[in-house]
């Protein structure tokens, strides 16, 4: 039986500048950086409070003709939204815009909470939902 996500990739085209946004901007921590094959890195990073969720950030081993690479250069940008859990989406919305992280959606009530939509540096989708007091059901 499953019990828990341990980690999921975000593919981007430079680790160090990802890196910079993941820590610096959205306030995750770095767990890993460490050498990994000749020319690669293992960089993950988490949660904070996750000690078992991390991402993975990876550059893409995409060694096939133009026009094979601009597709999957396409995709990344299309990759499921990563979903964080806060307490207050509001003022993460505020404290995330000021440090220039940019947003497609303001917090807004949906159904199972307050969720704002931004995007990494890539174009990939990163949400953050407040959960209502009763957990959303």
């Amino acid at each position: 039986m499953i019990e828990k996500l341990r980690l999921t990739t975000r593919f981007v085209d430079d680790q160090d500048e990802a890196l910079r946004f993941y820590t610096e901007k959205l306030g995750l921590v770095k767990k890993a950086d460490e050498p990994f094959g000749p020319d690669n890195r293992w960089v993950t990073v988490a949660a904070e409070q996750d000690d078992t969720a991390e991402i993975v950030l990876e550059l893409p081993d995409w060694s096939e003709d133009e026009e094979e690479a601009d597709r999957r250069a396409a995709m990344v940008g299309e990759q499921p939204a990563l979903a964080f859990t806060v307490d207050d989406c509001h003022a993460t919305y505020e404290t995330l815009r000021e440090r220039g992280v940019e947003f497609t959606a303001e917090p807004e009530e949906q159904p199972y909470g307050i969720e704002a939509v931004a995007r990494d540096l890539y174009g990939n989708g990163v949400v953050f939902v407040e959960r209502p007091p009763d957990g959303g059901k």
